[in-house]
């Protein structure tokens, strides 16, 4: 499929639910649930390994998230993004993140038309239902904040004029966690606005191998059509998804439980900075999802366990003194979920 055939199908689907989400035809959510696993599937056969991120991706989209990637280069982190707009049937764009890269060249901005002797918007790559935004802390915070209403609000404010972006609408921004030279990395508040963090480790021999093999015998990263990655769900089926994941129970000890792990953060030792309100009501969204797709009507501990990682290790912070000792953010994580008790 060609860039052009891409973004009209993705075009296509927009118009189908429209800006505001709300589907033209019903999708149950029984048909949503077995789509979306079939999504995690039809991903599998460009991305070797990854079906942590793949899962982690498909849990943001149903909890209306975003997803920061970490990975060092070649772990197929555009590839993954890539193939699940495919296997979603729905459009996606690439910003590389450079110094130079000014708010205007993400959000959209005003040019003259000179046969309408008028100024007219040019809509920026946020405009899309996917947007990778490829190490995004090489670019200064003036850039970095451009993205802050758009991944809040859903929105974009040009020259006084608030324009909604897409349903779906989500950013999977990159990081490098190895060279952070000459970056610029981001503030605590916009970390917060990331629903998930996900590190893409690299490949055992296995999977290396696998990779290696796919590309002896043909395979383009750039033709997922010819490697048979095909459209098997729709924003349609994500709707339906995230309606479902909305009613989703969760007992009034499980909050607690998630409330708990929360306030545990906050007096950590090793952190100076906990979790906050926000971040634990991102625990029990990611949560609920998780519950859902695992066909499930209610939350247990364990989901809260499953996503409490994921959702938690960027919203806090280790005290210096910690960090010259050599402690992690993953250990103290596992420390409060080992030191919390867990309801029965």
């Amino acid at each position: 499929m060609t860039d052009g055939q891409h973004r009209q199908q993705g075009q296509d689907h927009q118009h189908a639910i429209g800006h505001g989400g709300a589907p033209v035809s019903a999708v149950s959510a029984e048909a949503a649930r077995a789509a979306l696993h079939a999504v995690r599937e039809e991903v599998g056969k460009a991305v070797v390994g990854q079906e942590q991120a793949v899962s982690g991706l498909v849990v943001a989209l149903l909890a209306r998230g975003h997803v920061l990637l970490e990975g060092v280069p070649g772990v197929a982190k555009t590839l993954l993004v890539r193939a699940l707009a495919s296997a979603l049937s729905v459009e996606t764009a690439r910003v590389q993140f450079t110094p130079d890269l000014m708010p205007g060249d993400v959000t959209g901005s005003m040019v003259y038309d000179s046969g309408r002797s008028d100024f007219t918007f040019r809509p920026g790559p946020v405009f899309t239902n996917l947007l990778l935004a490829d190490e995004i802390n090489r670019t200064p915070p003036k850039t970095q904040s451009a993205l802050l209403e758009a991944m809040e609000e859903r929105q974009v404010t040009v020259d006084g004029t608030t324009r909604p972006l897409p349903t779906p609408f989500l950013v999977a921004a990159t990081q490098n966690p190895v060279e952070y030279e000459g970056t610029y990395p981001l503030p605590e508040a916009q970390l917060d606005r990331f629903l998930l963090k996900l590190t893409l480790p690299l490949p055992p021999r296995e999977d290396e191998v696998e990779v290696l093999q796919r590309h002896a015998d043909g395979f383009d990263p750039r033709d997922l059509a010819a490697a048979g990655v095909r459209a098997v769900a729709s924003p349609e089926h994500l709707a339906a998804g995230s309606a479902a994941v909305r009613q989703v129970q969760i007992a009034p000890e499980v909050i607690g439980y998630v409330v708990d792990l929360a306030r545990a953060t906050r007096s950590a030792p090793s952190l100076q900075l906990g979790v906050s309100p926000r971040g634990a009501t991102a625990l029990m969204n990611t949560a609920r999802a998780w519950a859902w797709l695992a066909g499930r009507d209610f939350v247990t501990p364990d989901d809260v366990k499953a996503l409490a990682r994921a959702t938690l290790v960027h919203r806090v912070q280790l005290r210096p003194e910690a960090e010259l000792e050599g402690v992690s953010t993953d250990s103290v994580l596992d420390s409060v979920l080992a030191s919390v008790p867990v309801p029965r």
